[in-house]
């Protein structure tokens, strides 16, 4: 019984972690102009950076969660800036946001 039960614990750990690469492969490379959500798109109460992505005509935005590579990149205030973006995206109250993994400016 005791074998029986840890083969379960290492069968549930093995799987656990292929649940984490298959999370982590679904990253996506979205390009567009940086903006802030506050000062830019008049959308927020506080400044939040935001991706605008234009394809076929069609602007999306995707809202940058604060994270260690957005700390890093810099806020986007006033100005506007070309930026490409690398993270999971993921939608939550119909907003799309990315958990950046990479902000590249200019």
């Amino acid at each position: 019984m005791k074998a029986l039960s840890r083969v379960a614990v290492v069968l549930a750990l093995v799987m656990g972690l292929a649940a984490v690469t298959v999370v982590s492969a679904e990253e996506t490379t979205l390009s567009g102009t940086l903006v802030c959500a506050k000062c830019k798109l008049k959308k927020s109460d506080q400044c939040q950076d935001v991706l605008l992505v234009t394809e076929n005509g069609k602007t999306t935005e995707y809202f940058i969660a604060k994270n260690d590579a957005a700390k890093e990149a810099g806020h986007q205030c006033s100005a506007e800036a070309k930026a490409t973006v690398t993270g999971e995206v993921s939608e939550k109250d119909g907003v799309k946001w990315i958990a950046a993994s990479k902000i590249q400016k200019g």
